[in-house]
């Protein structure tokens, strides 16, 4: 039977969609833009909205996965309810969400409304599955990616912050896992990378997968804010980014097993994102 994949052309939905093709299952691609979305020949790519359930269709499908964060966040619980009712409704059996850490740690104004859509997944009556990654390594080429390019550094606030950065590759793999195999029903996963790592060593590694030295220099709070603001971030969400990082300074996040228990291996490390985004993490020629 076939699987959804919403939000197929994201960060993890690619890879998600290259994992089930791997696997032999056929696939149906969710995208605002099929004529753009390059995905792998014989996968179904369809043109769809997450906002607009009631338009798509759930015929001949048995799995879904799904990315609340697509979701308009003013309409996100009536637009889930829509969406996976009908899913259910037309016979899907399995959901696996995208969610997120914050979810697990209560974090105030952020968690509530992807809390909401995991409650909703979970009294659909389909087998269910929540993964809940925190920091996305690939977020750090929109914060770190031009001072890398030019100048082979790193500027941030807390040189001494921890992180578990995730590779969006893993996360997919969970994801397949979940989707492909019976045992991952009823769980919510908290996933991370396999190292903790502060900023200073963060861009050690990337260093390290780039084979060049990357330096590290210290913003104050208000800089690193201004910087997240000139790369395109709402003053909440630098605001919101910075508070985490500060969180972290003082109370470090910790390493998940759960990649591991899930995969039966080890975690792709910074240094190995960093490897495989080297094309946007080098300098044009």
């Amino acid at each position: 039977m076939t699987i959804l994949v919403t939000g197929a052309t994201g960060t993890v939905g690619r890879h998600v969609v290259d994992r089930l093709v791997a696997a032999g299952r056929p696939v149906r691609a969710l995208t605002r833009n099929p004529q753009t979305a390059a995905l792998p020949d014989g996968v179904d790519v369809v043109q769809g909205d997450l906002n607009r359930p009631g338009e798509l269709s759930f015929d001949g499908l048995q799995g879904v996965f799904l990315v609340p964060g697509i979701f308009d966040p003013a309409h996100a619980t009536d637009r889930a309810h829509a969406f996976v009712s009908r899913a259910v409704a037309a016979g899907i059996t399995r959901i696996v969400s995208l969610t997120s850490s914050g979810v697990t740690g209560r974090r105030a104004g952020f968690y509530q409304t992807l809390h909401a859509v995991e409650q909703i997944v979970e009294t659909s009556g389909a087998a269910w599955t929540h993964l809940r990654p925190g920091e996305f390594a690939v977020n750090k080429l929109d914060f770190w990616a031009e001072s890398i390019r030019a100048a082979d550094l790193v500027r941030n606030a807390y040189p001494d912050a921890v992180g578990v950065p995730i590779h969006e590759g893993d996360i997919a793999d969970v994801a397949a896992i979940a989707l492909l195999q019976d045992g991952h029903a009823g769980r919510a996963y908290d996933l991370t990378g396999p190292q903790a790592l502060t900023h200073r060593e963060q861009a050690e590694a990337i260093g390290a997968g780039l084979g060049r030295a990357i330096a590290f220099e210290r913003l104050t709070y208000g800089q690193a804010r201004q910087a997240y603001i000139e790369a395109g971030l709402p003053m909440e969400v630098a605001e919101f980014i910075l508070g985490y990082q500060a969180e972290y300074a003082e109370e470090p996040p910790s390493v998940s097993p759960t990649f591991e228990q899930v995969t039966g291996r080890k975690g792709r490390t910074l240094a190995q994102w960093a490897a495989d985004h080297a094309a946007e993490l080098t300098p044009a020629a």
